[in-house]
């Protein structure tokens, strides 16, 4: 089907809207950041997206729904200019949008980041007029398109990890009047042939802050990234680099999420029974129950993530109610089941995962439950830290 003849003008009508509920809302305080939502057409970098479905199906999974313009231009037209994060691959697999299907589950691999946490970023990094910048996940092109709007084409580098993701990214910006600089390559490694960099972002997710990085920003140049892990516990840093190439920074508050850096994602760790079966049959009583690092609290987001920090080679999954904690590298394990009086935990292998997390608690609560923006992340000597003045150092993995 044709595109309606109205759609620049439904589109142009679309974008003054999301731009005013940005600024209202204080996720557009810049002004020269509002101009650019203004001007940057998104839907010619989302032609096919995936919304999910009302109800589950009945194996409980997400059913995900393709939209694209063809299927229905009203609700197309609209989710491209709701500040809404849009889902454009699953598990890698690049959809055909000419015959969308349903999607059951799946791991998102790629999407376009809702408009304000991508202005959040570059606001967050200081993102201004003279930078160079290096963007980490150029994904639908969106947030690069941005970029240029704001800093001219030629200061901004923009980096992906999936060539047919770049491909589609660079038609879309090519297509819009934009020329940043833009190469297949991996995160991890940033982009050398165009370093040094005032400010690098990343939108997609780092065990620690990696090396490459660090000697790619100019010395007071700034890096903006995720840090996650196995736990699924995330935090948002902005590092400087200082002139011996050490770094410091704080955590930001906010419970922001990306997908991890592909060669940072979690294995596959097998069946949960097996490693149960070779726990002590003793149990103890926990000092802290699971949900404090499951709920859907900012707090409980927060904590999962110091959790994390102190058994970062350790993943969990609940089956039948009984939380799973396993560690593929040191092969220690641990089960939490409830009982009428409280959690109980079984505990093997080189390392007592959840002894470790409960000493992170203890010491969270002896030093008043503090807040994210008072812990800060020191890089030196290729070791990586988090520091609170009430609290032990958490070690980050080795980038």
């Amino acid at each position: 089907m044709a595109m309606p003849a109205e759609l620049e003008t439904d589109a142009a009508r679309l974008r003054e809207a999301l731009a005013k509920a940005l600024a209202e809302d204080g996720s557009l305080a810049d002004p020269a950041w509002r101009q650019a939502v203004e001007a940057v057409p998104r839907h010619r970098f989302v032609p096919g997206f995936y919304l999910p479905a009302d109800e589950r199906d009945g194996q409980g999974l997400t059913v995900w729904e393709p939209v694209t313009a063809q299927l229905d231009y009203g609700r197309w037209l609209a989710a491209a200019y709701s500040d809404t994060t849009l889902i454009t691959q699953f598990d890698g697999k690049e959809p055909d949008w000419r015959r969308p299907v349903v999607s059951h589950g799946g791991a998102p691999t790629s999407s376009s980041t809702l408009p304000s946490l991508v202005v959040r970023m570059w606001a967050d990094a200081d993102v201004r007029e003279g930078h160079t910048l290096l963007e980490i996940g150029t994904g639908s092109g969106y947030s690069t398109a941005l970029a240029c709007e704001r800093l001219g084409s030629a200061a901004v580098t923009s980096i992906e990890v999936d060539p047919h993701r770049l491909d589609q990214a660079a038609s879309a910006l090519y297509g819009c009047g934009y020329s940043p600089t833009l190469a297949v390559a991996d995160g991890l490694f940033g982009y050398w042939p165009e370093a040094p960099f005032d400010r690098i972002v990343a939108a997609c997710s780092f065990r620690a802050v990696p090396p490459a990085l660090l000697a790619q920003a100019r010395p007071g140049g700034k890096i903006l990234l995720t840090l996650s892990g196995w736990l699924y516990g995330y935090a948002r840093v902005l590092v400087t680099v200082a002139e011996d190439g050490t770094a410091a920074g704080q955590l930001l508050a906010g419970t922001v999420s990306f997908m991890s850096a592909r060669m940072h994602a979690a294995p596959e760790f097998g069946n949960p029974a097996h490693w149960a079966a070779g726990l002590p049959a003793m149990p103890r009583m926990a000092r802290h129950r699971p949900e404090r690092i499951t709920d859907a609290t900012e707090e409980a987001f927060h904590l999962r993530f110091l959790a994390q920090s102190a058994v970062p080679d350790a993943q969990m999954t609940t089956v039948s109610g009984v939380v799973h904690l396993v560690d593929v590298v040191t092969g220690s394990a641990a089960t939490l089941t409830r009982q009428d009086c409280g959690w109980q935990v079984r505990e093997g292998g080189a390392v007592r995962l959840w002894e470790r997390i409960e000493r992170v608690l203890d010491a969270y609560d002896e030093a008043g439950r503090p807040r994210p923006g008072t812990f800060q992340l020191h890089i030196h000597d290729g070791g990586q830290h988090l520091r609170h003045a009430q609290m032990p150092d958490l070690p980050l993995p080795r980038p």
